[in-house]
């Protein structure tokens, strides 16, 4: 059956998962175009790419309907084409093509310029920062290494992404000169683990010289810390952040659990003593520093003990952003072992009680902001608000400045000072400063 679409060969990048995955996309989006082919991003086409995520079950469990959905509109003859990609794709490739053998294709993380072969394109090296980049106009991701080698025991990363690669200064440099020459404010570094980065190219931790090299980018006005690991992290970069207005006094530094025996388990290669005292060293070299950090819950042999334990530690850190996941037991992995012991339902209540903790902790911060003068990113309008982030504040999964659009006109993607008038838990309300 001929497809139901008019335009031919107009090739839809469908993103699913974390940051990662976007900016892989974008990277793909940049080649197709350069290569003259008419591609879109969540769009209609009749040629789909759909960029899955097969990180834990819940997003497994989405990369599937989503291929499925498209399946279904491959028989129906909306769509001519579907091919698969991304970490999904990496880790399961066989029972994929076994479930699933209707897929016109699938590819693994590092195979691109075999799917841009498939979609009739050339791979082209001298693309270095080529991308067409599907974040609002004012901020982006740059990805600052591949991989990951680090032996977590419940994380499959390393086998979707293979071992860390990091990428050379000089390279995303170009990049950060191409993303600012197209607007963008604010770059946001991500990596599987921004903290060892360097040590395979520069044979040393190499974050910090990064920093230097990319503030002096014309046109980038913030740069944000992404997955930070614990162990070994590179403290000249707080130096950095002091130092430089451009790098945001903000670190997303996932650190999982605090329990000593859980984190053994695990295989952090820390302590909770070790942990303690690198937040605390953290907050006494750069006062105004958010941190953001991630725990899991219900993770195997997790006891009540170890739960309380946690609890009370994210009561005394009083972490500025954080989020909490439940425990998903992923094959092929070192905890897979493991007996998943801790039942489905228990790990859903100590999630949302830590969340709850966090939601008070949050609350509390916020109220101190009220009347306090911050400079804000405006990111989009949204019904009779403006939406706007503080340096403090990453896209997506951080706090929000909500200004009254009925009273202002902002323009999007540019900088105000702001004073706070009001704030909830996750929120905070505010008027533009008329200087």
């Amino acid at each position: 059956m001929r497809t139901k679409t008019r335009k031919k060969n107009k090739i839809n990048v469908v993103t699913l998962g974390c940051s990662k995955n976007v900016y892989d996309s974008e990277v793909l989006m940049g080649q197709l175009k350069a290569s003259g082919k008419d591609v879109v991003h969540e769009q209609e086409g009749n040629v789909v790419v759909i960029n899955t995520c097969g990180f834990i079950n819940n997003a497994k469990e989405e990369s599937v309907n989503t291929i499925l959905e498209f399946m279904q509109k491959k028989e129906a003859g909306e769509v001519d084409k579907v091919f698969v990609t991304g970490c999904l794709s990496e880790r399961y490739k066989p029972d994929l093509e076994k479930e699933i053998p209707n897929v016109d294709q699938y590819f693994g993380t590092t195979e691109l310029p075999h799917l841009l072969k498939a979609l009739g394109a050339d791979y082209k090296h001298e693309l270095v920062g080529e991308r067409l980049t599907t974040t609002p106009k004012n901020y982006a991701y740059l990805k600052i290494a591949e991989g990951c080698d680090r032996p977590c025991s419940f994380c499959a990363i390393p086998l979707m992404r293979g071992k860390h690669k990091s990428t050379p200064i000089e390279n995303l440099v170009t990049e950060a000169e191409k993303l600012a020459a197209n607007g963008v404010k604010e770059l946001i570094l991500i990596a599987q683990d921004l903290t060892y980065y360097g040590l395979d190219l520069y044979k040393k931790r190499n974050l910090a010289e990064l920093l230097e090299n990319l503030v002096k980018v014309e046109g980038i006005e913030w740069i944000r810390l992404h997955y930070a690991f614990p162990t070994g992290f590179p403290m000249d970069v707080l130096d950095v952040m002091n130092r430089e207005p451009k790098i945001c006094n903000y670190l997303d530094i996932p650190l999982q659990h605090i329990s000593n025996h859980i984190l053994k388990s695990m295989r952090r290669g820390t302590t909770k003593e070790k942990t303690t005292k690198l937040l605390q060293d953290f907050r006494a070299a750069v006062p105004q520093m958010a941190i953001r950090t991630t725990l899991i819950v219900g993770y195997p042999g997790e006891t009540e003990a170890d739960f309380q334990e946690l609890k009370q530690w994210v009561q005394d850190m009083r972490f500025e952003r954080l989020g909490c996941f439940t425990y998903s037991h992923e094959e092929n992995t070192h905890a897979f072992s493991l007996e998943d012991d801790v039942p489905e339902a228990v790990k859903q209540e100590r999630a949302n009680e830590i969340m709850e903790i966090q939601s008070q902790i949050s609350w509390e911060l916020n109220q101190e902001k009220i009347g306090q003068e911050l400079q804000v990113i405006i990111d989009r309008k949204e019904g009779n608000y403006f939406v706007g982030r503080t340096e403090f504040d990453s896209p997506d999964v951080d706090n929000e400045v909500l200004i009254d659009a009925t009273t202002v006109y902002l323009k999007t993607g540019e900088f105000t000072t702001v004073k706070i008038t009001d704030a909830s838990d996750f929120d905070l309300y505010a008027e533009v400063c008329h200087k």
